[in-house]
């Protein structure tokens, strides 16, 4: 209201956030560093009923800060090493040598960041290996049910599909310093990680001469496997494992939204509204 400038920021750490200024400030921190890792030392009040910091200090932690990545931002509840081990034992177990070659292949590929990064930028697994943890789940759901509906699924092609159909996730988001999805790239809006996903198997089968319609099943339960256009599905599911898929998808999100939700929610309470299920969900007792 002087006229000074000023900087108005939300810090947080995995436990929460809580909102922050510094008065008379022109910098080294910015905008451009949202995301980044910050040191600070200032004093807690508390105004209109909520905690807030006024910042006496505040710079930008360099290389010679220790700190833990998973103190600063919410990461999944997994153990992540034997999470990966698991996924790996999976993908051998997979029958079909073309299906089971074009995951190693994508594995080779894009592992790595698959194995770090969250499934969304909000909504449901937004945190760091949360992208792992989904697929882990939907591949014991996919296991079983392959198990169970063996007349009519192909439990190579539904593992396949499961593994890879959100590996496209990688191109699609933009992520913090942390690893946070801030934003979804050019590509990501442009295109969505259904249709990259397509285009980046059919590429891999088409390098390891995996017969077309294999290939192009697999295209099609990336393509369908949020199930109904309103949903994002560039197609509708046209065989029993795109359906099952989508199913499974769904199953996994919406439950990892309840596990979320009800962590947050009194035993004996409702939530609010949320928004991905459009209504309250109720924590029993």
């Amino acid at each position: 209201m002087s006229g000074k400038p000023f900087l108005s920021m939300v810090l947080s750490d995995c436990t929460g956030t809580i909102d922050a200024q510094i008065w008379d400030y022109t910098g080294p921190v910015t905008p451009k560093d949202t995301g980044a890792v910050v040191k600070i030392r200032g004093t807690v009040s508390e105004f209109k009923g909520t905690l807030q910091i006024t910042v006496d200090r505040l710079c930008l932690a360099d290389t010679n800060d220790q700190y833990s990545v998973g103190d600063l931002v919410p990461t999944a509840p997994i153990d992540v090493e034997a999470t990966w081990r698991k996924l790996l034992e999976t993908v051998d177990t997979i029958e079909d040598r073309d299906y089971r070659s074009v995951c190693k292949e994508m594995l080779d590929k894009y592992g790595e960041r698959v194995k770090s990064i969250p499934a969304a930028k909000s909504i449901h697994h937004s945190f760091l290996n949360g992208l792992l943890m989904h697929m882990t789940y939907m591949l014991k759901t996919a296991d079983f049910l392959a198990g169970l509906y063996e007349s009519v699924i192909d439990r190579s092609l539904l593992l396949a599909g499961t593994l890879l159909h959100d590996f496209a996730k990688c191109e699609e988001f933009t992520t913090s310093q942390l690893g946070l999805v801030t934003d979804y790239s050019m590509k990501g809006q442009l295109l969505g990680h259904l249709v990259m996903g397509a285009y980046e198997v059919a590429n891999v089968a088409a390098e390891l001469h995996v017969p077309e319609e294999k290939s192009v099943l697999l295209q099609h339960l990336f393509l369908s496997h949020h199930g109904e256009p309103e949903f994002g599905a560039a197609v509708q599911p046209m065989c029993a494992e795109g359906e099952l898929l989508s199913y499974i998808d769904m199953i996994d999100s919406h439950m990892e939204i309840y596990r979320e939700t009800l962590e947050e929610v009194p035993a004996g309470e409702f939530s609010r509204r949320i928004f991905a299920l459009d209504r309250r969900i109720y924590h029993h007792n």
